[in-house]
């Protein structure tokens, strides 16, 4: 899908204030909504990769793209780049025949004189703050084992001294998972994963068909991200979230879905980051639902995380929802023509009897939702208009409701 066009929401109050922020982190964030904004109109079908893409800036995550050629994975990258000003950039596409010194830096001459082996890192992977690697699990050990270092550590061996990388966000893109059992170690490091593909609706493929550059290119500092990334931290997980996820992590564990504890862990800087992108003071249930990207480890996968997801965050309101339509059809029943006095009498028994069964219903409902921290406006609602069909079929309003 494209990605909306909603006014960017300001940065929250709180937030501001004891944060000490000035309002320019307000216009920050106005300007990386727009960048997503932009960006959504460019990448047609890649709404969520987008926000995706931002949230892990703002949280120095890394990002995997599964797909075939020309589904403008690493276009993405780059034009996300181009819209951070002060951000170096660093592209490659890996082979077997990739060599070290194409990504880190040749081997300094001048240090060799000296009896140090050490890399000339200019423009090269270790200087960079956001990366592209194109067939990112088709490089050599070597390269992978540096990178692996790289990636989770943000530290480059250079000879015999080991410095600090600035990188925030890598972006890696792979036609197919790896299946080698050596690469899994670089496989988990990458936090977000998308499959992309070729655009699926003709609308939207005429609309990539048409689309033109845009007149303006909205830009936010790399010291502004970096402000709005120590803002994202600051970001409230409410206690019943952490339940869900904890609730989410055994109910995958029961489908054989399993993720490491460092991926659960590192997933809330992450949620974080999409409250903040999103003008949330603390990360709701949306932003749980973003987790289908992330505990996946096979494609297949996906459509399993996807219906825990979307059982656990929905699951109340779809119940409750169902209710109500079973309470409006009971009611439909006692009001249809019945040929004699006695047929319409024990129609209303039986339908105020499942009526009652239902609210008891809607009463556990709800205290399961109290105890979870979750919202029972939804529940109480349903409860009252199901109420108001049982009195109108004569019965009492039941007290205490």
């Amino acid at each position: 899908m494209v990605a909306d066009a909603r006014a960017p929401y300001s940065l929250p109050t709180w937030l501001v204030s004891q944060a000490g922020m000035d309002a320019s982190l307000d216009d920050a964030r106005a300007r990386l909504g727009r960048i997503g904004t932009e960006l959504g109109q460019i990448f047609v079908e890649r709404a969520e990769v987008v926000e995706g893409a931002l949230a892990a800036l703002l949280a120095g995550q890394h990002v995997l793209l599964i797909g075939p050629p020309g589904t403008a994975k690493s276009m993405l990258a780059d034009a996300l780049c181009q819209r951070i000003d002060g951000a170096r950039y660093f592209q490659w596409l890996l082979t077997k025949f990739t060599t070290p010194e194409e990504v880190f830096g040749a081997v300094s001459l001048q240090a060799l004189e000296r009896d140090e082996y050490r890399r000339v890192t200019t423009n090269k992977l270790p200087e960079a703050h956001i990366a592209f690697l194109d067939e990112v699990f088709k490089a050599s050990s070597s390269i992978l084992n540096a990178l692996l270092t790289l990636l989770n550590e943000r530290r480059f061996d250079n000879g015999r001294e080991r410095i600090e990388a600035p990188l925030v966000t890598l972006f890696g893109a792979a036609n197919e998972l790896p299946e080698e059992d050596e690469l899994s170690a670089i496989y988990d490091r990458f936090l977000v994963r998308f499959v992309v593909d070729y655009v699926v609706e003709d609308w939207r493929f005429l609309r990539m068909l048409r689309a033109e550059a845009p007149s303006a290119v909205t830009t936010v500092s790399f010291a502004d991200l970096d402000r709005l990334s120590r803002a994202a931290a600051a970001i409230e997980i409410p206690d019943a979230v952490l339940r869900q996820i904890v609730e989410l992590r055994r109910a995958l564990g029961g489908a054989g879905v399993v993720a490491s504890d460092r991926r659960y862990r590192q997933s809330l800087g992450l949620l974080r980051a999409l409250a903040l992108l999103r003008g949330k003071s603390a990360v709701q249930d949306d932003e749980v639902m973003f987790l289908e990207h992330v505990l996946w480890r096979d494609p297949a996968e996906r459509e399993t995380v996807r219906e825990h997801l979307r059982k656990l965050v929905h699951g109340y309101d779809e119940e409750v929802q169902e209710l109500v339509f079973q309470g409006r059809e009971l009611a439909e029943y006692a009001e249809r023509a019945w040929a004699t006095p006695e047929e319409r009498a024990r129609a209303r028994i039986e339908v105020e009897t499942k009526i009652r069964r239902i609210l008891v219903r809607l009463d556990e409902i709800e205290g399961e939702a109290r105890a979870a921290g979750r919202s029972v406006a939804r529940a109480a609602s349903a409860r009252d208009e199901l109420d108001t069909i049982r009195r109108s079929l004569g019965g009492p309003r039941l007290s205490g409701r």
